[in-house]
């Protein structure tokens, strides 16, 4: 792992929240009132509705992950004005950002909705839990999943849609100019130095998703 290396150096650095808000001017008085510590019926709308989100987790030394979640349109179940649930669905089984919510249970969530540039923040305490009756909650639409998070909401609140308009997101217009970069397969090849070509990968990579999403639905 990375971390136990000395950390690069950088010139300038802020040593304080002084000098940091001292580059900034002050967030308006709306800004300051958006943030809720539960999840009205607006927000509860707009998970109900969206097929994907962004979960941070750290581990007890604060050290971060960020794992992309997915599923159908409300996947993730808002329980009611305080909980949410998230059904953990096959992934690597590397399980990083579960043994992280055992030893440090807060977690950032990023709801984001298709072709729409605000998204809905989300923070607070996270449980891992085997409870059937929140397990069942999935039943007829997926299959039931070993594990779920349970979220304990302490903030919720709108993010600005800036950086979605400045990285052109869902601008299909924007997307060829990225055709050259490269993908997961060519990462995989060259990061790890397999003896194989990215096409290979690619393929055994479309077999694996393909069997394993169809195995999650109900059967």
């Amino acid at each position: 792992m990375c971390y136990n290396r000395p950390m690069a150096r950088f010139a300038q650095t802020l040593s304080g929240r002084d000098e940091l808000r001292a580059l900034y001017r002050e967030p308006s008085a709306l800004v300051q009132r958006k943030k809720l510590d539960h999840l009205d019926a607006t927000a509860r709308a707009f998970v109900a509705a969206s097929p994907f989100c962004l979960m941070a987790t750290s581990n007890a030394e604060g050290r971060c992950d960020v794992s992309p979640r997915g599923g159908p349109a409300g996947f993730v179940r808002a329980l009611d004005e305080h909980r949410l649930a998230l059904p953990d669905l096959s992934g690597n089984n590397l399980l990083d950002s579960l043994e992280n919510i055992v030893d440090n249970p807060h977690v950032g969530m990023l709801f984001v909705l298709p072709g729409r540039d605000e998204t809905l923040r989300v923070e607070g305490n996270a449980v891992l839990t085997t409870d059937p009756e929140v397990l069942a909650s999935w039943d007829g639409e997926l299959r039931r999943p070993k594990v779920a998070i349970g979220v304990e909401v302490g903030e919720a609140f709108v993010h600005c849609a800036k950086s979605f308009r400045r990285g052109q997101v869902w601008d299909a217009g924007s997307w060829a100019g990225h055709a050259g970069a490269p993908d997961a397969c060519v990462l995989l090849v060259e990061g790890l130095g397999l003896d194989a070509t990215a096409e290979e990968v690619r393929a055994s990579l479309e077999k694996g998703y393909a069997h394993d999403l169809e195995a999650e639905r109900t059967v």
